[in-house]
């Protein structure tokens, strides 16, 4: 296990894989990213708290994502947190953090990710199927082959993939974790270079992606064509200088305002879910360094 010094004559273990995990949806959460839950904003049946108690109760399902697979890591994950909370706050977290905790110590994300998700059996799909009923997310519908509701008869990953045209977190199963690994912790990573606080740079990722991609839990609870909008109006923010200029800031409070005047329908949940696996990815690789420098974490205000 990795020893990380402390002064002179202390070292202290690496926080475990599931730590990691719980570090990263804290991160994600505070963060005072548009149109999502944060300190300073909750929808009427969710506020920050109940994030903050999810994060809790993966970690130790998290921890044993190597000895117990996907499966089984996402069921006891997703029972962990409806001990704490009444409501669905982390099911595309967990679905996310799952094979990224299952690949090796040693191995970096992108280069075990695939083993992982070939490795995944029907079994899998079976304990997956049963955690989302658990979970019961808003705007699922009906499945032509392999619905939720039924029980699936091929390997998790072959059912995810045919949800991958329509879902974010299921197209990472079909496509290695593409956008998590190859696009939003290569920006987080590039942001953190410059040497500026953390909350703006998770900022700027979550925008970029979601300039890049349609939020597909917007798409679910309304359409294509309004999820379309939402990444064309976080493109204009990041036009406006996102995060760094003081129009591209006042453009950002606009588009969070917009994007909570039909209360949760709005919500860019899956976009929010990826960048929360970015996170893991980069504390687990060290790009976030632990323990944590004292300092500023996020920009002073508007």
């Amino acid at each position: 296990m990795t020893q990380i010094a402390r002064g002179s004559d202390e070292a202290v273990s690496r926080p475990s894989i599931g730590q990691l995990a719980q570090i990263a949806c804290i991160l994600e959460v505070c963060a005072r990213k548009p149109g999502n839950v944060h300190p300073g904003a909750s929808f009427p049946d969710l506020n920050h708290l109940d994030f903050l108690l999810s994060a809790a109760a993966i970690s130790a399902p998290i921890d044993d994502a190597r000895t117990k697979g996907v499966g089984a890591t996402v069921l006891a994950s997703v029972r962990s947190t409806r001990r704490v909370v009444g409501t669905n706050t982390n099911l595309g977290i967990i679905l996310l953090l799952a094979p990224l905790a299952a690949v090796p110590d040693g191995i970096r994300p992108e280069e075990g990710i695939e083993a992982v998700l070939a490795a995944t059996t029907v079994e899998d799909a079976r304990d997956v199927y049963r955690a989302i009923r658990l979970a019961s997310p808003g705007g699922l519908g009906r499945a032509a082959a392999q619905d939720v509701a039924d029980e699936p008869t091929e390997t998790l990953r072959a059912v995810m993939a045919l949800a991958a045209d329509r879902d974010l977190i299921a197209r990472q199963y079909e496509n290695g974790f593409h956008e998590v690994l190859r696009e939003a912790a290569p920006l987080l990573r590039e942001t953190l270079a410059s040497g500026g606080p953390l909350e703006p740079a998770i900022i700027a990722t979550f925008l970029t992606m979601l300039a890049r991609h349609e939020d597909t839990l917007i798409a679910r609870k309304t359409s294509r064509r309004i999820a379309a909008r939402v990444s064309r109006d976080a493109s204009a923010v990041l036009a406006a200088g996102g995060m760094s200029t003081g129009q591209g800031r006042k453009r950002l409070a606009e588009f969070d305002a917009s994007l909570r005047v039909e209360g949760s329908r709005l919500n860019p949940g899956a976009t929010a879910d990826i960048v929360t696996a970015a996170l893991f990815a980069a504390l687990r690789e060290g790009t976030i360094p632990l323990p944590r420098d004292p300092g500023p974490a996020g920009w002073s205000g508007p």
